[in-house]
């Protein structure tokens, strides 16, 4: 009896699973993202390496597919095509058969070294923000923004600048990825930074890049006990921004 009710809850789950990504894949397509990201990346192609100079817009199509859906067909990251041999990818990137690790990630290490990022980083703010708050854009936003900051481990064979990995708690070599949200959880824009970068010195950054972006201002800022600077705190209230920090009761000044 047990058995058949947990086979019973895997199908629902299943399909469930089936149905949230089938509406993701839905939304990225009717909000126009696709056709976006790949307008975005043609103009940065001329002056690219020749691999990514010669890409013809279908390729290019594909290989944005392919970094974006991998985690619909089960990939946590591009690391795992080297084993993958499905073709719920390939169906999704329009192809025979899927892109193979090593494609996937030259295509990524070739858009690193052009202007591509940044250019990214404003897609991002700019259609998150329509996308959730279009009425914001180019306004003062009348919300609250949340921002929080990870370390996320890198494994390569060249040293990196490390940090503590907040899950396990280990010190390894990292990027620092610093995202600010809404009140309800949505990305409004990421940035990424050295390993060792401080949520201080990535924060101004972050706000500059979102307001130029977006021509909104965000004033008022939650920000957890990372951001206890004095000088950072005494820079934003400079500009006129409301802070909000996170601490524990047992935390607060002591007298």
């Amino acid at each position: 009896m047990a058995a058949n009710f947990c086979s019973y809850l895997i199908v629902r789950l299943s399909r469930f699973i089936l149905i949230c990504r089938g509406l993701l894949l839905a939304a990225a397509h009717e909000t126009g993202l696709i056709t976006t990201l790949q307008a975005t990346l043609t103009p940065l192609l001329p002056t690219a390496a020749p691999r990514l100079a010669r890409l013809r817009a279908s390729t290019l199509r594909a290989l944005l597919l392919t970094v974006l859906w991998g985690v619909m067909a089960g990939l946590a990251r591009p690391w795992a095509l080297r084993t993958y041999t499905g073709q719920l990818l390939a169906l999704l990137t329009g192809r025979a058969c899927a892109y193979g690790y090593s494609t996937v990630e030259r295509f990524v290490a070739l858009l690193a070294r052009t202007t591509a990022p940044d250019a990214l980083t404003t897609l991002l703010a700019q259609w998150s923000t329509r996308l959730w708050h279009a009425d914001r854009l180019g306004y003062l936003l009348p919300f609250p923004v949340y921002v929080d900051g990870h370390k996320k481990p890198v494994f390569s064979d060249v040293l990196v600048p490390r940090g503590r990995i907040g899950r396990t708690g280990k010190i390894l070599g990292c990027r620092t990825l610093t995202v600010l949200h809404d009140p309800a959880g949505h990305p409004l824009i990421a940035t990424t930074a050295r390993g060792d970068a401080h949520l201080t010195t990535t924060v101004p950054a972050l706000l500059d890049h979102y307001e130029t972006a977006t021509d909104s201002v965000a004033r008022i800022i939650i920000i957890d006990r990372e951001g206890m600077s004095g000088n950072f705190l005494a820079k934003l209230v400079a500009q006129q921004r409301v802070v909000v920090t996170i601490l524990r009761v047992d935390r607060g000044p002591s007298g």
